[in-house]
């Protein structure tokens, strides 16, 4: 990738790790979900508009149970800041507060390139809160009409095959078989580190690399930067839950000591599962550190005290 892009890439990617939360949306999300209260501070009398300087609650009630998700409105902003854009959208649309989130302005330009007081915006309805009388808007969805109607067509749990476009430090990009290019990234689909696999590895290129061929199932769409969040590992049994089938509590099973941290000890009980000894549970005897009872490398006998498959926890103990 070349140096530009990729310090174009590395930016846009720090703004939501390092300053913004990521917001994933999935299809089923994106048709319920209320408008943000991330949008402003002011108080909601504020943030409405009006007609001669008179709001019906009633008319509001009715209008905001007209407008469905997905609906495409136009309007005028009236007041920018941190968060975004507030925006007096034509007709009768004027006596609901609409706002444009920060993250929700262009997937490939700067928010002040794109939202300024007085221009006249089109935008998509992508949140409707009732109770706040608010509409909530993205402009991205306007500007890429046909990858945001790709994206939001996608269901969770899909399988999407493509070719690996990209890896970096913070995930895998995939160039889609099917389905419009990405305006920035070198591809629309985006694998995180941890949905790569579910054994451990200590680089990327021991799962996958440029130009693989890859079959991932879709988690959800990620509204922020116009990607569809696949998993790799998804479509790939689960050792922890292979293992908790046949586990239970109160098990004894002999393991290798992984890992020493300061809380406790990590045991390996079966390929690709491991579980922790609490520092606790290390001795009858309290330990004040793990390496005063344990080294990297010993193998030891535990019993299982508690197994979480939601979380995929595997709590051990030396004591029992």
């Amino acid at each position: 990738m070349a140096g530009a892009r990729q310090r174009d890439l590395e930016c846009r990617v720090a703004k939501y790790r390092d300053g913004y939360p990521l917001r994933q949306v999935t299809t089923a999300a994106l048709a319920t979900s209320p408008a943000c209260d991330r949008f402003w501070d002011k108080p909601d009398h504020e943030n409405v508009g009006s007609v001669d300087g008179a709001t019906d609650d009633q008319d509001i009630v009715e209008i905001l149970k007209a407008v469905q998700i997905g609906d495409v409105v136009s309007g005028t902003i009236t007041e920018v800041g941190r968060r975004g854009a507030s925006v007096r959208l034509d007709g009768r649309l004027c006596l609901v507060s609409a706002d444009i989130g920060a993250l929700d302005v262009s997937w490939c330009r700067l928010p002040d390139e794109v939202i300024q007081v007085g221009r006249r915006v089109t935008a998509e309805v992508i949140a409707v809160d009732s109770e706040q009388a608010r509409i909530g808007l993205s402009l991205a969805a306007t500007e890429n009409p046909e990858l945001w109607a790709f994206l939001k067509g996608l269901r969770p749990g899909e399988v999407l095959s493509g070719v690996v476009a990209d890896v970096q430090r913070f995930g895998v990009f995939v160039a889609l078989d099917d389905g419009p290019s990405h305006p920035v990234y070198p591809g629309v689909g985006f694998i995180t580190i941890p949905e790569l696999s579910w054994r451990h590895f200590d680089d990327v290129s021991e799962v996958v690399e440029v130009g693989q061929r890859v079959t991932c199932s879709v988690l959800c769409f990620d509204t922020t930067n116009g990607e569809a969040r696949l998993s790799l590992r998804a479509l790939e049994p689960d050792p922890f839950q292979e293992f908790a089938d046949a586990a239970h509590e109160g098990q004894e099973l002999w393991g290798t000591v992984t890992k020493l941290v300061p809380f406790g000890a990590f045991v390996s009980v079966a390929e690709d599962v491991a579980g922790l000894i609490h520092l606790d549970e290390l001795a009858t005897i309290p330990a004040e550190a793990p390496d005063q009872v344990l080294q990297v490398g010993d193998r030891v006998k535990v019993a299982i005290i508690a197994l979480d498959r939601y979380s995929r926890r595997l709590s051990l103990s030396c004591r029992r």
